[in-house]
This record gives structure tokens, C-alpha cells and sequence, in this order.
């Protein structure tokens, strides 16, 4: 086996989330150490006891509210001290009303409060900042050629087709959407990839972003049904069809490959 990330250290935040453990499980089979960072505690002692058994020493978990600064900069000397100055940096964390799924709150776009959307930018786009300039300012300091990969969406360069969560007989104004918030973070990361990607350009550390489509998560059939009409491959992602992506732009086999848009959706965003 080919250990594409062997000597790096990954850090992924929004540890505890459906793609946040596939993103650590695809360091670590690749040979990299994975950090986890979320503000769940118990999610993460559930995750560390999952992962730890199969890649002892290789993988930590911080308790982390990466919209404070002084938060991420607690950790990036914990991972010091347990590694060394991270390599890699994914930024996972956001907040995303799975409204297909009818499991949280949403909110319309006439309905939107200011503090949701304080809160849902902050996370999603504040705390991709905070994280990247310091995690992303340590590899400079230390001369790593490293590698930054925000997470973005197929919904940061389509707008999402509100018609996949309608439900019948239900008043207009009160059918799910898709939240304006989440389009806003999502094409925002692209643009914080871009600014960075030339940033450090000198400093080669490269930055680009992943665009995911569609995960399968217990959707029920009725929604499935409407999805798969609009991807070309018929069909959701396994959570972990997107490992091979993420280990690619984490590692030297992207080392020509800044700024750029990685988009991984089946062919939804073609349509």
C-alpha cells in the first residue's frame, strides 16, 4: 500500500461530522496523523475511541471553537507538542439544516433572522479564516510546503433546486429551502480559496477547495427519488467516495494544483 500522506499532519475541523470522519479516516489510511477539531465533546471521545483502536498514536481530538482565535491557537500548540506544526489543513466545519431529511430548523429567505445568519456565517466562513491564516501562518513560519483544502459544496457554484425538498400540500410560504446562508458560505469559501491560493503563493502553500454533491445519509425515498432525476450518475455519494479527492489535493501528487475548484458531485452542477 501506497502511503500518499505518510510524515503529515492533517488537521480537519468539524471532526465529528459525517465527511469529517471520512476526511480523518482517509488521512489515516493514507499514513497521515489526524487532528480533529470540533466543539462536541462527547461526539469526539466517540470518534477517538473509533479511530484510535485501528491507527493508535496517529490520531488526536481537540475540543475546538474555531471562531476563536485564541481557541485555535490552543490547539495548534497542542498539536506541537503531540506531532509537530500541521502540514494540512481541512476546513470541514459549517452549519447545514439537512432539510431533506425534515431534522432541523430552516429558515426562509423572508424569515431569516440576523442572528442565524451571524451564527451560520461565522462558522462556516470566520472560522475557515481563523483557521487558515493560523494554521496556515505556522506552515509559512517554518517553511512547509503545505496544503489547505476548504470544503465547499456543488451549492457554492449552482444554486440548490428548491424543488428537491417541496412537500406536498403544504403552504408556499412554509415549504423547507435550502437556506440563503449556506449558498453565501459555500461560494464564499471558493473565494477565500482564491485570495490565499495567491497569497501564500510564495510561500508554496498551495490552497484549493473540494465541492461535494449529494451525500446518502437516510434520505427518504420520496427525496432520493427527486435527487437522483438530476445527477447523470443516478445516484447519491457514499460518505466515503470522497477520500480519494481530499488525500489527492493533501498530497504532493497535487503539487502543481492551486486556487482551484474540485468538484465531485456525479455530474449534478453539468445538468
Amino acid at each position: 500500500m501506497v502511503m500518499r500522506l505518510e510524515g503529515k499532519v492533517i488537521v480537519i475541523t468539524g471532526g465529528v461530522g459525517l465527511l469529517g470522519i471520512e476526511h480523518a479516516k482517509a488521512v489515516l489510511e493514507n499514513g497521515g496523523a489526524a487532528v480533529l477539531l470540533d466543539i462536541d465533546k462527547i461526539g469526539l471521545l466517540k470518534v477517538q475511541d473509533q479511530l484510535q483502536n485501528k491507527f493508535p498514536g496517529m490520531v488526536m481530538t481537540l475540543v475546538c471553537d474555531i471562531t476563536s482565535e485564541l481557541d485555535v491557537q490552543y490547539c495548534l500548540k497542542e498539536i506541537r507538542a503531540k506531532f509537530s506544526t500541521p502540514t494540512g489543513l481541512v476546513n470541514n466545519a459549517a452549519i447545514n439544516p439537512s432539510v431533506e431529511k425534515n431534522s432541523d430548523k430552516f429558515s426562509r429567505l423572508e424569515d431569516l433572522k440576523e442572528s442565524a445568519w451571524e451564527l451560520e456565517l461565522r462558522v462556516g466562513l470566520w472560522g475557515s479564516y481563523v483557521c487558515a491564516k493560523i494554521f496556515g501562518l505556522a506552515m509559512v513560519q517554518e517553511g512547509i510546503y503545505g496544503s489547505i483544502v476548504n470544503i465547499s459544496s456543488d451549492h457554492g457554484i449552482i444554486a440548490p433546486n428548491q424543488a428537491l425538498y417541496r412537500i406536498e400540500g403544504v403552504e408556499e410560504d412554509s415549504q423547507p429551502v435550502k437556506p440563503v446562508t449556506y449558498s453565501v458560505i459555500k461560494h464564499g469559501l471558493i473565494g477565500l480559496t482564491r485570495y490565499l491560493s495567491t497569497y501564500w503563493s510564495k510561500n508554496r502553500i498551495r490552497v484549493n477547495t473540494l465541492c461535494p454533491g449529494g451525500v446518502l445519509n437516510g434520505q427518504n425515498e420520496e427525496f432520493l427519488k427527486r435527487f437522483n432525476s438530476l445527477v447523470p450518475l443516478g445516484r447519491p455519494a457514499d460518505p466515503s467516495e470522497y477520500r480519494g479527492a481530499l488525500v489527492y489535493l493533501l498530497s504532493d501528487e497535487s503539487s502543481y494544483m492551486t486556487g482551484a475548484t474540485m468538484v465531485v458531485d456525479g455530474g449534478r452542477s453539468v445538468w
